[in-house]
């Protein structure tokens, strides 16, 4: 395994982002578990560009992302690929938790009074980030739910399954282009917990192996393969 260049824990309710260089990884471990981290990802040189759930979704003919899966941009391009996942079950069609649902589910508590004990919304928390890079809610996308399994039931309702929940489960992002990578720890937004969680993410930071012609995620499904050589070409000359 590569050596590490970077550690740090993300807070529960809490936001970060950083650009990820292309042939870099990021390990991300739910702690204690039942942690819920939200990420949204954009093009850093081209900011219109980012993560698109339902393509990555109807492309890779799943409900759900797990190893193997790969992150597509709006332009048929690939950001991230999932290379590890002892998770198995991660959802990108819930949202965020808005500002609205914190004040109807928990008990708000700023900053001035709580400290790090503070409850912030999905919605705050992203927007907070966006704005470092000029970017405002109409940039908004719909995001990646990591550690989160959402079902369905005989009804057809979205269901949070709180059991799946498993300490030290980790999940591995390599990157397969420049990204600017957008984080919260926020609640899922169907999380029935009625006190607001604050479960912390721990992330790591590696230099990830040269993909391969025989690579899992590249040849995981034929949409892959197509999106990877949209990435050749973006990048042939650099």
């Amino acid at each position: 395994m590569n050596e590490s260049l970077y550690n740090t824990l993300l807070p529960g309710s809490a936001h970060w982002s950083l650009r990820v260089r292309r042939g870099m990884q990021l390990r991300f471990t739910d702690q204690e578990g039942g942690a819920n981290l939200s990420v949204l990802m954009y093009n850093p040189e081209m900011l219109l560009e980012r993560y698109n759930a339902p393509d990555s979704l109807k492309g890779q003919h799943t409900f759900k992302l797990s190893k193997g899966n790969c992150l597509y941009s709006d332009m048929g391009r690939v950001f991230a690929s999932i290379v590890e996942d002892d998770f198995g079950w991660h959802d990108t069609v819930c949202g965020t938790l808005s500002e609205k649902t914190l004040k109807e589910k928990y008990a708000v508590r700023s900053y001035q009074d709580c400290h790090n004990q503070w409850t912030l919304s999905g919605e705050h928390s992203f927007l907070t980030e966006l704005a470092k890079y000029g970017l405002t809610e109409r940039d908004m996308a719909a995001n990646l739910n990591l550690f989160s399994r959402v079902t369905t039931d005989d009804d057809g309702n979205l269901v949070f399954d709180a059991s799946a929940a498993t300490p030290g489960a980790s999940i591995t992002l390599r990157f397969e282009m420049d990204t600017l990578v957008i984080l919260h720890t926020c609640p899922h937004p169907l999380n029935p917990s009625e006190e607001y969680p604050m479960k912390p993410v721990q992330i790591e930071m590696r230099k990830a192996d040269p993909v391969a012609d025989d690579d899992y995620c590249k040849n995981f499904r034929p949409e892959n393969g197509r999106a990877f050589e949209n990435n050749r070409l973006y990048h042939l000359g650099l």
